[in-house]
């Protein structure tokens, strides 16, 4: 069976959006699928991760064909503020300068559903060909960035070929929306886009059990859940930090800001001095002015440590060598769905997870279920900080550790396996 995947998000791109595709590209053969990738010729990425190359398998057929990016014209006005927003850190709406605001305005109402439309044309011309060619019958899109799903919509109307639309993250529900600017016209438009494409599609793929739901609420069309998860990671030999290290890796957004976490930090450091001296919050990855504005006016400036971007494997490095690992996600309604990939990445390292995020998460019940640590919301001050004092007690014995159960399910092997069944149904 020949599958073709339609995806902006390919080595050499960093970050969480290429992961979960080319994971799934790494494994197919094993399930009889032959994978073809279809990829922009001449992408901006935000991120860029060289060491990620090595995954794709040798013989591979990746189709690319270039695309036009109005980022990088942007960036004439503002080549910090550009990149900035490419990245998803956006700052708070009562802080964001005149430029800011103004290239989010543009983006958010003048490049619907996104800055990378302009791949639509030239995509479907040239895909549309190859398909007839190969005899394809299955094609695969995966978003966001959402307009990729309107490639697959095309093809599907105008070939009549097996669509599945893959949402690693929702769509008008997802938490940058609000910030965008948007008219209630562009809104509107966004909303009528959106239910297209979930009608249109022949089958739905989602990473988290709440976006199910949500996209239930929209259209009839079958939905399978396939959530992110973790790869057998080949990673020499780590060695713990002598340090007491709290580290979070990935993104940490405007939103993702629980004061009450930094709070309880730094009133540790304040009423325990072996805690003072072991401390150090490593954040690995970009962090908004925002977050970095909360912690130092918490006091925690001394016991910072900003690593920036580091490539995937020394990322899952860090995560094994760190005494205790953060996953934060936007306090909002909306955000309750998201499932990072690291989630499971964290639960494979063997190092407890301190996790806060909105009420009802679905990552709340998964880190409950699979005992790899535990989930607050952004009010519980008391709780947090008890948990991280319990966590420092056993870092001074030698005891902190965790042993998640469970967790086999998430494997990327096994995540491809129950794809590959849904894909030859």
């Amino acid at each position: 069976m020949k599958v073709l995947i339609i995806t902006y998000y390919w080595p050499p791109a960093g970050g969480p959006g290429v992961q979960r595709w080319l994971k799934f590209v790494k494994y197919l053969r094993e399930f009889d699928i032959e994978p073809v990738v279809y990829v922009p010729e001449n992408p901006t990425y935000p991120m860029v991760d060289d060491s990620m190359q090595s995954e794709i398998p040798d013989d591979i057929v990746i189709l690319k064909q270039p695309i036009f990016e109005p980022y990088a014209w942007a960036q004439i006005f503002s080549k910090k503020e550009t990149k900035t927003i490419s990245k998803g850190i956006i700052t708070r709406n009562d802080k964001q300068s005149f430029m800011q605001k103004m290239l989010l305005y543009i983006r958010g109402n003048f490049f619907i559903p996104d800055a990378r439309k302009f791949w639509l044309k030239p995509s479907l011309k040239f895909l549309k060909k190859y398909i007839k060619v190969e005899g394809i019958d299955t094609i695969i899109t995966t978003g966001p960035p959402h307009s990729i799903h309107l490639i697959g919509m095309g093809l599907k109307e105008q070939l009549g070929v097996n669509w599945y639309a893959d949402f690693r993250d929702p769509w008008t529900t997802i938490g940058y929306h609000d910030k965008l600017r948007l008219t209630q016209r562009s809104i509107k438009k966004h909303k009528v886009l959106e239910k297209q494409v979930l009608s249109t599609a022949d089958h739905l793929l989602v990473t988290s059990y709440t976006t199910a739901e949500e996209f239930k609420e929209i259209c009839t069309t079958p939905i399978s859940v396939i959530t992110n998860g973790y790869d057998n990671e080949m990673i020499d030999s780590v060695t713990l930090d002598t340090k007491f290290t709290i580290s979070h890796i990935g993104s940490l957004l405007s939103g993702r800001d629980p004061k009450n976490l930094w709070k309880a930090i730094y009133d540790l450091t304040q009423e325990n001095e072996a805690f003072s001296n072991a401390l150090q919050l490593q954040l690995v990855g970009a962090v908004s002015d925002d977050v970095l504005s909360s912690i130092k006016n918490e006091g925690l400036s001394d016991f910072l440590d900003l690593k920036g971007y580091v490539s995937h494997k020394e990322a899952i490095k860090i995560q094994r060598s760190s005494q205790v690992l953060l996953l934060i996600e936007i306090d909002s309604k909306e955000t309750r769905c998201i499932v990072p990939g690291k989630l499971f990445e964290y639960m494979v390292s063997q190092r407890p997870i301190l996790a806060l995020g909105p009420k009802d998460a679905d990552i709340s019940k998964l880190i409950s279920d699979t005992k790899s640590g535990y989930f607050f919301e952004y009010t519980e001050y008391e709780s947090i900080k008890s948990h991280i004092h319990n966590y420092f007690i056993d870092f001074q014995k030698g005891k902190l550790s965790s042993s998640a159960i469970g967790i086999e399910k998430y494997s990327r092997r096994e995540l491809t396996k129950e794809l590959a069944k849904i894909l030859k149904k």
